[in-house]
C-alpha cells in the first residue's frame, strides 16, 4: 500500500503504531511511557512493522555496537513500513541518524515523551475511542507480568571517562518518592511479584532535591536511597536493587536485606579492581576501601548476592593493573559477573587517553578473566545444593520449569531449572530443592512440605 493510501485508511480505522525497543532497562521503561500514552489515545500496538501505519524505535547510543544494531533496526523499519519516528539515546546525536537514514520523520532524544507523542500525533492523527481509551492502573509494560521495572530517577551527576551518558541523558533527575512508591503499589496489586529498581545511580537518588520529604500511606518518607528501600519493603514482594554505586551510606541497607524486607541482592557496577584504572576512568567512591565493605555486607547477611560488570582493556592497562583486578576478583568472591572489553565511545573522555590495549591483548585479558570469574560462580553455587528455595516461575516448558531465586535478576543472571514442575505457571512462586549445579545455573525438584527442622523457603 503506498504511503498516501495508507493515511486514507488509517483515517478510517484505529490507528496502530509499530515499536521497537533498544538497549537497557531504563530505555524499555522509556517504551512503556510511551506505549501507555498511546495506548490511552486510542491507538493499537502493531506486533509487525508491515501492519502498522507508523513505526517509533527506540534507540540506544552508548557504545559502538548498540549505534550499529539502532541504525540497523532504523533502516529496516524503514524498508518494511516507511514512516518511522526515531528516539533514545542515540537521537541526541541526530547527525549520526540523519547521515544514514534521511527519511526519517523525526529524530528526539531519550525521555522526550511528550516531543514523541507530538511527532505521532502530527504524522498519525489518535482517533478517540471511549472504549479503547482505557489503561490499566500499571500502564503498558514490555515485561512478563509477574516482573517489573521502576525506574527511579533520570541522568547522572557522574564523570566517568569511558561513559557519555550524562551527555545523553543530562545530569540526575530524582522523582519525588511519593510519586515512585505509588507507582509501586500500583505495580504490586495488579499482581507484579518482583519490582527491580534501576536508575543511572540509585544510591545518589534525591541528593539533587535535597531528599526532599513526602507522604505515602500515611507515613513520612524522604527521596533518599535507604527510605525508598524502606518503604518498599512493605509492599510483601521482591524488590532488587541495580545500579548502586557503593557509596558509604550504602552499608544502612544491609539490616533490611538481612531481614529479607527487600532481596539481598546489590548490582554494583565495580568496572575495575586497579585502584590507578579507577582513578583514570574516574570512578565515584574509587577511593573506598571496597573489599572490606563486602566482607563487613556478608558478615551481617551471608546470603547477600553480589553482582556486578568489569571492564578489561581500558587505556593504559598494564599487566600489573590487570593481574590487581583477577587478585581483586579472587577476594571479593562476586556471584554474578559481567566482563566488557573496552570499545571506544564517540565523546568520551577516555578516548583521549593514551596507550589503547592492542585488540589482542583485550581478547586475551577478557578470557582469562571470564575463566577466573566462571570458576567463582561454580563454586559458589555448589555450596547451594541441598538448600531448599523459594523461587519464581518465569516459564513452563515441557515437564520442567525456568525458574529464578532471589540470587537472580531477570535476563543477566543465572536461572533454576525445575523438574517435574506439573502445576507450576509462569508468575507463580514455588519451593524447591537443589540437586545440582553447573557454572551459571541451579538444578531443582519441588520440595516437599516443610515440617519441624526443615529450612525456611526465601520470602516472597
Amino acid at each position: 500500500m503506498s504511503a498516501p493510501n495508507r493515511r486514507r485508511a488509517a483515517s478510517r480505522r484505529v490507528p496502530k503504531i509499530g515499536f521497537a525497543s533498544l538497549g537497557c532497562p531504563k530505555a524499555l521503561v522509556d517504551s512503556e511511557r510511551i506505549l501507555t500514552r498511546l495506548r490511552a489515545e486510542g491507538y493499537e500496538i502493531s506486533p509487525t512493522y508491515e501492519q502498522a501505519d507508523l513505526v517509533v524505535v527506540n534507540t540506544c547510543g552508548f557504545i559502538d555496537a548498540a549505534v550499529d544494531e539502532s541504525l540497523e533496526t532504523i533502516g529496516e523499519a524503514l524498508e518494511r513500513n516507511g514512516r518511522v519516528i526515531v528516539t533514545g539515546c542515540l537521537g541526541a546525536r541526530p547527525e549520526r541518524i540523519l547521515e544514514r537514514h534521511p527519511r526519517v520523520l523525526k529524530v528526539t532524544g531519550p525521555q522526550t515523551y511528550a516531543e514523541v507523542i507530538a511527532s505521532v500525533h502530527e504524522h498519525l492523527p489518535p482517533r478517540h475511542d471511549p472504549f479503547l481509551d482505557l489503561v490499566p492502573p500499571q500502564g503498558i509494560r514490555l515485561t512478563p507480568r509477574h516482573y517489573a521495572y521502576l525506574k527511579i530517577s533520570e541522568g547522572c551527576n557522574n564523570s566517568c571517562s569511558f561513559c557519555i551518558i550524562p551527555a545523553l541523558r543530562g545530569r540526575l533527575s530524582s522523582r519525588r518518592i511519593d510519586e515512585v512508591l505509588g507507582e509501586a503499589e500500583r505495580l504490586a496489586a495488579a499482581g507484579v511479584r518482583e519490582i527491580l529498581v534501576i536508575s543511572q545511580d540509585t544510591s545518589a537518588y534525591g541528593a539533587d532535591l535535597r531528599y526532599a520529604a513526602a507522604s505515602w500511606r500515611d507515613t513520612r518518607y524522604r527521596t533518599r536511597f535507604i527510605d525508598l528501600a524502606r518503604a518498599l519493603g512493605t509492599l510483601g514482594i521482591w524488590v532488587r536493587l541495580h545500579y548502586v554505586y557503593p557509596y558509604p551510606h550504602v552499608d544502612e541497607v544491609m539490616p533490611l536485606m538481612a531481614e529479607r524486607r527487600i532481596l539481598p541482592y546489590l548490582d554494583i557496577p565495580f568496572q575495575h579492581g586497579s585502584p590507578t584504572v579507577l582513578k583514570r576512568m574516574r570512578r565515584p567512591a574509587h577511593t573506598e576501601d571496597v573489599l572490606a565493605r563486602i566482607r563487613r555486607w556478608r558478615q551481617q547477611c551471608p546470603d547477600l548476592t553480589l553482582r556486578s560488570t568489569f571492564i578489561v582493556g581500558f587505556p593504559g592497562e598494564t599487566d600489573a593493573e590487570f593481574e590487581e583486578l583477577l587478585q581483586w576478583l579472587d577476594e571479593a568472591q562476586l556471584d554474578r559477573v559481567g566482563c566488557f572489553k573496552y570499545s571506544p565511545v564517540e565523546g568520551a573522555a577516555a578516548n583521549d587517553l593514551s596507550a589503547h590495549v592492542p585488540q589482542d591483548v583485550q581478547e586475551e585479558r577478557y578470557a582469562r578473566f571470564m575463566e577466573r570469574a566462571a570458576g567463582i560462580s561454580a563454586r559458589r553455587l555448589q555450596r547451594r545444593i541441598g538448600q531448599r528455595l523459594r523461587v519464581l516461575v518465569d516459564a513452563v516448558e515441557g515437564n520442567g520449569a525456568i525458574a529464578r531465586s532471589e540470587a537472580d535478576a531477570p535476563e543477566i543472571d543465572g536461572v533454576v531449572h525445575v523438574a517435574d514442575a506439573a502445576g507450576l505457571t509462569a508468575g507463580s512462586w514455588a519451593d524447591v530443592q537443589i540437586t545440582g549445579a553447573d557454572t551459571y545455573d541451579l538444578h531443582a525438584r519441588p520440595a516437599s512440605p516443610a515440617g519441624p527442622g526443615h529450612g525456611s523457603a526465601d520470602r516472597g
